[in-house]
């Protein structure tokens, strides 16, 4: 496939496309030819921004869509899946044409509506996120009739990220970004690593190309050493497996390097630099029976040292694309090896996905594809419909099991709360602890592959709204919402009838009387959130209370005075009340950002987080209150741990792009927990970014980011 993809890389004309579906397609169905003619005609004389004919395009997206899955009704759509909309051609013309099968997938390729590259938005805006969000939605939406949609998609995705050459920079940036984080993990999902890996490594070199030259040098430098330690192996394998009774047209043995993007992940992740990376080089074992494998797992674990905690089996537990093979890493003479060990259906399936089905005729009963028919999100937040669906698109998983042997498949980092909701939303939501291999833990542990996990819940639901950002999968994120924007609205309806009640100094019945009499109770859960709001409402209260044409504050009795904006610490508060200082109870701990309420007690008001038990029940009791928000413009503080290679001028460069990124440095610290070739800085930063999240993302595209932490909590002063 390889050398395939590479072929059509290379192609610039109509006859060289033309041959190479051929090559892939040699006995073509009439109709395949007539979708060609047509799309021959229906693209004559439009060109690429490379100066190519257009044509060019749908012909390779066609042969690269054969390789994968050698049905020619796909390949016929991909022929045809610009003519729509690029063309006079209709649907109808399509259907009667080539029939409903074929007409149906143009469609549903057609409502995906592809964004121009003038459209595109910067690389780091806000408008990327919705962008890339929007384009996800689409896809999925006009795939969930149809996976063949998607393959088709995918594939088409490819040869636009293989010719990519003819776009200024930033638009190479910009598509490829999107390709990392909406297709690549879609063909994940599909079980179809050929195609996530490629175009990972594709999206990758567009993304971070000084960290792509970095391991492309590496490994081109190395390479001849490389193969040769790889070659050693391979045949000590080999040997090994014929003197124990496999005949040598019973298996095969397939040596690689890991692919750039998956090496540039373990650095990453992990701080180090690529000499530091354990297991470059891997190996498949392909066997014909399953029991093979596990002939063959004893054989290797017997022959050479295994590094335990590599050790996966996703035969007896299978991923929750489909996938299934036996992981492990061995220690040799030659070098640290990852030893992957399957069938020869299963590497069909791991190669190719839900692709096999149409390729072998085989394999889509294999493939989960419970994910998308699940992605029905009601929100129509659509940044929060991107993560949340993000989330079900996850890389890499663990498997933990229930104490009767049910197993769960959960992105990694995952905590007990996630495998709550992954048992049934109402156990999520009536979480109150765990048992995590017999032993009470918190619902905040995090689990690791092959834990056994009970849940202790009761029958009424337990807030955890706090734990939002902490869980992993949409499942709990999505319940976690749902149940606290229901508290939450309750809460701001309560608090708001408290707040004026105290303004006006008149008891919370009257006041939610005279609400209703204003005709605000549909919208009065804004006031304790909206400043103008509030200021509104005054008014319209006030105004009931006394003539419109007079000053309203002039009709309320002796001692009143006009609320003021008062700022204290980090607060701001619009009160008419005597303010002097703040104070915190200990039950909570807002940070800053946090949804937050304040009680009024004489001369000072007491914060505490939104949705705290404490604070719920004041609220009931119709104590108090103020309205309250965070201070705005005020520059936070961060902890950075960022992994540095030792090299002449890091430390200059890292200030630089900070400064760029404007961050305010504070305190810089190097040399923790050095290496030869790494080493960590530990810095603290000022900046204007309150949400911690995007402000990783951000450092994380120009360093490599540790730890983040926020160093500003309502505490600090």
């Amino acid at each position: 496939m390889d050398a395939f993809l590479n072929k059509a890389k290379k192609i610039e004309t109509i006859e060289g496309a033309t041959a190479l579906l051929y090559e892939e397609l040699p006995s073509p169905l009439p109709t395949t030819i007539q979708a060609l003619e047509l799309a021959l005609e229906a693209h004559a004389g439009q060109m690429r921004k490379s100066g190519e004919p257009y044509i060019i395009h749908p012909i390779l997206v066609a042969a690269i869509t054969a390789a994968f899955s050698n049905d020619e009704t796909m390949v016929q759509a991909a022929l045809l899946h610009d003519v729509v909309e690029d063309t006079s051609y209709t649907i109808e013309e399509l259907r009667q044409r080539f029939g409903k099968d074929v007409a149906h997938l143009v469609e549903g390729l057609t409502k995906i509506v592809q964004m121009r590259d003038e459209e595109l938005a910067p690389s780091g805006s806000d408008e990327r996120l919705i962008n890339s969000a929007l384009t996800f939605r689409k896809m999925l939406i006009a795939s969930i009739k149809d996976i063949r949609v998607l393959v088709i998609k995918l594939c088409d995705r490819l040869h636009n990220m293989m010719t990519l050459n003819a776009l200024t920079s930033a638009k190479q940036r910009r598509i490829a970004e999107e390709t990392l984080v909406v297709y690549a993990p879609i063909a994940h999902r599909l079980g179809i690593s050929r195609l996530k890996n490629r175009l990972e490594d594709l999206s990758f070199a567009y993304i971070y190309p000084e960290d792509y030259k970095s391991i492309d040098t590496y490994i081109n430098k190395n390479a001849q050493n490389l193969q040769i330690r790889l070659n050693s192996f391979i045949q000590k394998v080999k040997e090994m497996m014929e003197r124990n009774g496999f005949e040598p047209d019973s298996f095969e043995i397939i040596g690689r390097v890991k692919h750039y993007y998956s090496i540039y992940l373990k650095m990453h992740r992990k701080g180090v630099s690529i000499d530091e990376v354990l297991d470059l080089l891997a190996i498949r074992i392909i066997v014909k029976e399953p029991i093979a494998c596990y002939r063959v797992l004893g054989l290797m674990h017997l022959g050479f040292t295994p590094l335990i905690s590599r050790f996966k089996d996703y035969i007896a537990v299978p991923k929750e694309n489909g996938y299934k093979t036996i992981h492990t890493t061995l220690f040799s003479e030659e070098a640290i090896v990852e030893a992957q060990i399957r069938t020869t259906q299963m590497h069909r399936l791991a190669e190719y996905g839900v692709a096999a089905h149409w390729k072998y005729k085989e394999g889509q009963g294999d493939v989960n594809l419970e994910w998308l028919e699940s992605l029905h999100y009601q929100n129509e937040n659509i940044e929060e419909f991107y993560e949340l669906a993000k989330s079900d698109l996850f890389l890499e998983d663990i498997t933990v099991f229930s104490p009767k042997g049910d197993y769960y498949t959960l992105p990694k980092d995952s905590v007990a709360l996630d495998f709550a909701y992954a048992v049934h939303s109402e156990v999520g939501a009536g979480a109150t602890g765990a048992l995590v291999n017999k032993q009470k833990s918190s619902l905040l542990t995090i689990l690791k592959n092959g834990d056994i996990v009970k849940i202790v819940k009761e029958d009424t639901p337990h807030l955890h709204c706090s734990w939002l950002d902490t869980v992993k999968t949409s499942k709990a994120q999505d319940g976690i919402r749902s149940h606290c924007r229901a508290r939450l609205k309750e809460s701001d309806t309560y608090s708001a009838y408290n707040i004026l009640s105290t303004l006006f100094e008149q008891a919370v019945p009257t006041m939610q009387n005279l609400i209703e009499k204003v005709e605000l109770v549909e919208t009065i859960h804004k006031l304790p959130l909206q400043r103008d709001y509030f200021i509104e409402a005054i008014h319209k209260v006030a105004g009931y209370l006394g003539a419109k044409e007079v000053r309203f504050w002039e009709l309320l009795k002796k001692g009143y005075k006009k609320p003021m904006t008062r700022a204290i610490d980090h607060f701001e508060f619009f009160t008419n009340k005597s303010l002097d200082h703040v104070e915190f109870d200990y039950c909570c701990r807002p940070k800053v950002g946090d949804e937050i309420v304040a009680f009024y007690e004489v001369d000072k008001a007491v914060v505490h987080h939104k949705l705290c038990k404490k604070a719920y029940g004041k609220i009931l009791a119709e104590e108090p209150m103020l309205f309250v928000r965070w201070r705005v413009n005020k520059l936070l503080r961060y902890r950075l741990i960022l992994s540095l290679q030792n090299q002449k001028g890091v430390l200059a460069d890292l200030l630089a792009k900070l400064s760029l990124m404007n961050l305010n440095v504070v305190s810089i610290e190097l040399g923790i927990q050095s290496s030869e070739s790494a080493e960590y800085c530990r810095i603290e930063v000022e900046s204007s970014e309150s949400k911690k999240r995007i402000l990783s993302e951000k450092i994380s595209q120009k360093f490599k980011l540790i730890e983040i932490v926020s160093l500003d909590d309502a505490y600090n002063k």
